[in-house]
Parts: C-alpha cells; sequence; structure tokens
C-alpha cells in the first residue's frame, strides 16, 4: 500500500509515454504476496526486496527479474494539535514509545522492523497492551487521525496525505527503517517483454520527482 500513489502516477506516466494501458490494483503487502503464491494470474508485481525475494525462490517469479524501484522511509505521527514528541535519537525514541498511552505500526515491513527493535529494547511485553494494530491495507495515519493511536510509525508515503494528523519527522539514523520496494515479472505472463520495459521506465532517473512528491527516494 505504501506504493499505490506512486505507481498510479507511474502508470498513467507509462501510459501517456508507451500508449499500453496498465491496471494496478493496490492491496496490503501480505495479501499481494498470498495472491502471487496462490497463482493468481499477474502481469508484475511490486512488494519489498525481501517479500520479491521469497516469492522468485518459490518459482512464482521469472529468474533474474528483480527490478528496484525506489527506498521508502519509516516517520513518526501524531493527532494534530498533540505535543510533538523528542525523537531526534534513539533513547528519545524509546522514551516516547514508553510514555505513549496507545502506538500503532503496520502489517507490513516498517511493523516487523519496529517488533524487532522494541525486543531489542527490551519493551515489548511492556507496551503489547497499548498496541493498536491496524488491518492489512488500513493506514495507520488513518488510526492516528481518529485518536485511537496517540504515536504512530509508518512509511512517510502513507503518512503525507492523511489529514487530522501531524508528522513529526523520520527516525534517527541510528534505527532508520528503509524499505527497498521492487518490481519483478510474474511467472507465466505472456507480456514478460512489456513488463521489463514498465519496470525499466519506474527505475528510471526520470520518475525521481515523482517518488520524491510520494515522499520517498529514488536509488
Amino acid at each position: 500500500m505504501a506504493t499505490r500513489q506512486l505507481l498510479a502516477a507511474l502508470a498513467r506516466a507509462w501510459q501517456d509515454r508507451s500508449g499500453r494501458a496498465v491496471a494496478i490494483e493496490s492491496v496490503g503487502g501480505v495479501d499481494a504476496a498470498r495472491r502471487v503464491q496462490a497463482g493468481e494470474a499477474f502481469d508484475v508485481v511490486v512488494l519489498a526486496s525481501d517479500a520479491i525475494d521469497r516469492l522468485m525462490a518459490s518459482g512464482c517469479l521469472a529468474p533474474d527479474s528483480r527490478v528496484d524501484l525506489v527506498s521508502s522511509g519509516t516517520s513518526v505521527a501524531v493527532p494534530l494539535g498533540a505535543p510533538l514528541p523528542d525523537i531526534s535519537s534513539e533513547d528519545a525514541v524509546r522514551a516516547a514509545v514508553l510514555s505513549a498511552p496507545t502506538l500503532g505500526y503496520s502489517t507490513g515491513p516498517s511493523g516487523l522492523a519496529l517488533a524487532r527493535l522494541f525486543e531489542r529494547w527490551g519493551i515489548a511485553d511492556a507496551i503489547r497492551n497499548r498496541l493498536v494494530m491496524p488491518p492489512p491495507g488500513t493506514p495507520v495515519g488513518s488510526l492516528v487521525a481518529r485518536g485511537e493511536v496517540a504515536l504512530g510509525f509508518q512509511q512517510l508515503s502513507e503518512l503525507i496525505h492523511v489529514p487530522g494528523i501531524a508528522i513529526v519527522g523520520p527516525l534517527p539514523a541510528a534505527i532508520a527503517i528503509d524499505t527497498v520496494f521492487s518490481g519483478a515479472v510474474c511467472r507465466g505472463t505472456s507480456r514478460g517483454a512489456d513488463v521489463r520495459a514498465l519496470l525499466a521506465f519506474m527505475a528510471s532517473p526520470e520518475t525521481a520527482p515523482a517518488k520524491c512528491e510520494q515522499g520517498m527516494q529514488a536509488l
């Protein structure tokens, strides 16, 4: 879901350039991987790079077709009007997490990384009852905006378009969580050449401004 607006913009640009229509369905990453694994027919899939690698290893994707497209960083958000916590250092983020009455993060790659971080800090059990986990595909920002989550963590691309929240900023460098999203050709497609051309365009330097606009970084 973090890439849905970017992919929509890049698909429109590719259609204008090539004259080839592109239909994109954006769903939660867990669901997308499950559907590809189950053999549902797609031409191309875009997921976090580690998920792409797992699908490729299982034979669902064409070998050597992975193309890294964009890097997406994780940021922190609070309800609009709430005090902005200090997140300038690892210790400050840990203190903010421990003092927050409710916490939220996604079920995607950034959420898995945060869960590992909380385990490393030794606070996973202490905050377990304060975690509010959105269903797959539901933005954490929407829970923050409704006041159900006091401190939310999600990729910036999923936060910047949500009204009713204040983005505190990115995680500090010591604990930064950056996800590389990649695309690959689905095994069995008859449009392999078209997919490779599309992915080459999506990874090209001319797409960097669109990626920046969505809070992501070109690779």
